[in-house]
């Protein structure tokens, strides 16, 4: 149905003819010009209706915010003096001229744009709409990257990804297992896998040297801060290598992942044997800062 992303366009498509689809952020009356911020997981592009199309402009003034439109027009510089430097799309604007409204929608009940400050609980109950705010889209996007450079990293390493099973039997850990009770077998319960340990260790007797997963775990703990009960680590098991050979691989990877995402440069981490920081610092886990 869509041509362009919002958040993609650029003064490089200036005349192109493009088809946007997405919800409206934000929509602005000035008097006989319509303004619509389009918004899809990529970003916001700005939409313009005038009454020179004006079975358009008479569809456009019945639409609201989170409406769900398709919108076809033309890319054009925005005026001057209307560039707005803080968009990515802030030097072009799309001259509307046709609009379909896909879906409508009821007044959310709360602000979805950066300017809106509500309880967690208000957010938590109506987590589909709070997922649609442009900062939680943006977190979901940088997550599936990091995952995205860890599995490519990994893959040119030698690594293969092997998914575990998650319903298994209850094995020990360092916390209390999460049950399930079996329909099968009354009486009796899978465990959620506080982590894939066992699976892995299969593997590696099983002749698949080097493993790696981005492992769902469960641990029923208390809640601290730094505790979840369900969370996502970055598993890697490995045969024949030795003690150097694997942190070599897993300080390139973090140095990597830094480089690729958030375009840092990280140097060579420093090493410490556990003596020294222990008799220096008096913790295993000192803060080199």
């Amino acid at each position: 149905m869509r041509s362009h992303y919002c958040g993609q366009l650029n003064s490089s498509h200036v005349d192109q003819q493009v088809t946007l689809c997405g919800r409206v952020h934000r929509r602005r009356d000035h008097g006989g010009v319509i303004f619509f911020d389009m918004r899809d997981r990529e970003g916001i592009a700005q939409v313009v209706f005038d009454p020179d199309t004006v079975e358009a402009f008479a569809l456009a003034e019945k639409v609201r915010s989170e409406y769900v439109l398709k919108i076809t027009g033309r890319v054009r510089p925005r005026p001057q003096g209307t560039v707005n430097a803080n968009m990515p799309t802030g030097e072009i604007e799309v001259l509307g001229k046709a609009i379909e409204i896909l879906n409508t929608a009821e007044t959310p009940p709360f602000q979805l744009d950066e300017y809106g400050h509500v309880g967690e609980d208000v957010r938590l109950r109506y987590r589909f709409l709070d997922l649609r705010r442009p900062d939680m889209q943006a977190k979901l996007l940088f997550r599936s990257k990091v995952t995205s450079t860890m599995r490519r990293y990994l893959d040119e390493h030698g690594f293969i990804d092997v998914e575990t099973p998650i319903l298994t039997r209850a094995t020990p850990e360092g916390a209390r297992d999460y049950l399930v009770p079996s329909r099968t077998h009354p009486g009796s319960f899978f465990a959620l896998p506080q982590s894939p340990q066992l699976f892995k260790q299969l593997l590696m007797v099983a002749g698949i040297d080097r493993y790696y997963q981005i492992a769902k775990c469960f641990r029923d703990e208390d809640l601290r801060a730094d505790r979840q009960p369900e969370f996502t680590q970055i598993d890697i098991e490995t045969s024949f290598l030795t003690q150097e050979q694997i942190m070599e691989i897993v300080e390139g990877m973090f140095r990597n992942l830094f480089k690729e995402v958030l375009n840092v440069e990280i140097p060579p981490l420093r090493r410490m044997p556990f003596s020294e920081a222990m008799d220096r610092f008096g913790s295993d886990k000192p803060d080199m800062r």
